[in-house]
């Protein structure tokens, strides 16, 4: 059965505030039944505050109204995040007063505060979730959609699945990528075929091993899959495979199923904007120009369908290459936007594939346009009286 997504267009067909995306957003919460979910639970909406001058995180309006709706229903909402994030929110508009809760650290101040739950994956053998995550009774996870260098792709998946670990186990997850081997250094014995290698990738993503003189790292969130250094390297030497790109994707999955395991069936929302959709994750702490146009607002209960409807809806739209950073290319044109600038082994859908076999939601969705668009030849247009 498919699951049902609801969208906000980004459209209007009027210039009134009742067709913009906040206004959208409270049809979405209607359509989520969320007051009559909330109440007496302790509600935990967890967003990304963005870090040092970036500004295209969640515009505290939209969460207001979320955290009103909590308070309307009977519940007591916080809102969470990483602990670097949080102790500088309110340099980006988000404090106890603008969103009209408190914002606390998802694992504490010291990021010492989590649960161990063991799920070995890899080079991963325990997952710390942080202990406000777990101690809420109800989950409502509200991501902004943009790219992501180690994925393609960051939305409501990465929102939790990062956002909601402490700090030792979000290195574990970026990690896990070099835990199958790519470096053959029995195929290339010689220092100057090494330096070949490294200078052949114009990202600076290959560089000598810190622990092995003899060894080459890869920085697979610099790496778009050009092959630049398979051209150079000696056969056998060097191996640009899948398998290291998706692991990181696998492990976004498992993370957020571990999440929401922790909280009873039927006691979880998801949100997604995507407007201001940059090439790089909000953690960078700048934003840059858009590379897709605006895809709206998107809600649901489910996970996976919720994050399938985003990729779908932004894959139907060119990239604007003419906003892409003159230090990125795109070598690709196959597949979702995102994949043309990250990579084709950076398949934004590959997370909610895993997140299915989890059981975790459904690819299948029925998209619901809360508000659709009307179309006008022409209207008055009303404007706002001086006095």
């Amino acid at each position: 059965m498919a699951s049902k997504v609801y969208w906000g267009s980004p459209r209007q067909a009027k210039l009134e505030a009742r067709e913009t995306l906040p206004a959208k957003l409270d049809l979405i919460i209607d359509a989520l039944h969320l007051r009559d979910r909330v109440k007496k639970e302790l509600v935990v909406i967890k967003m990304h505050t963005g870090n040092n001058i970036g500004y295209s995180t969640v515009h505290p309006v939209f969460i207001r109204k979320v955290v009103q709706a909590v308070k309307d229903g009977g519940g007591e909402p916080i809102v969470a995040d990483v602990e670097w994030d949080v102790h500088a929110a309110h340099s980006r508009g988000y404090t106890s007063e603008t969103l009209g809760c408190p914002i606390y650290p998802v694992s504490g101040p010291a990021d010492k505060y989590y649960y161990t739950h063991r799920r070995p994956y890899k080079s991963i053998e325990e997952w710390r979730l942080g202990g406000l995550i777990q101690d809420a009774t109800f989950l409502i996870n509200f991501a902004h959609a943009k790219g992501h260098p180690s994925c393609g792709y960051g939305g409501a998946f990465k929102n939790l699945a990062l956002g909601c670990m402490s700090g030792k186990t979000r290195s574990a997850m970026h990690d896990v990528m070099h835990y199958d081997q790519y470096w053959f250094p029995e195929a290339c014995p010689d220092e100057a075929s090494r330096k070949a290698i490294i200078e052949s990738c114009p990202f600076g993503a290959i560089v000598q091993d810190r622990d092995n003189p003899e060894g080459l790292h890869l920085h697979f969130e610099g790496c778009n899959q050009c092959g630049r250094c398979l051209k150079v390297a000696p056969p056998g030497s060097l191996k640009i495979d899948p398998v290291n790109f998706h692991s990181f994707q696998e492990a976004m999955a498992i993370s957020t199923s571990i999440t929401l395991s922790t909280f009873e069936p039927g006691k979880a929302v998801h949100f997604v904007l995507a407007t201001h959709m940059t090439p790089v994750c909000d953690c960078f702490g700048f934003t840059s120009m858009p590379i897709l146009p605006d895809a709206g607002i998107f809600g649901s209960d489910d996970i996976v369908a919720l994050d399938q409807a985003v990729l779908d809806m932004t894959a139907k739209t060119p990239l604007i290459e003419e906003n892409v950073p003159t230090s990125m290319e795109v070598h690709t044109r196959e597949g979702h936007p995102l994949r043309w600038l990250h990579g084709p082994y950076k398949d934004p859908y590959k997370v909610v594939e895993y997140g299915e076999k989890l059981g975790l939601g459904s690819r299948e969705y029925e998209l619901i346009d809360v508000l659709p668009v009307q179309q006008f030849q022409r209207t008055s247009v009303t404007y706002i009286p001086a006095n």
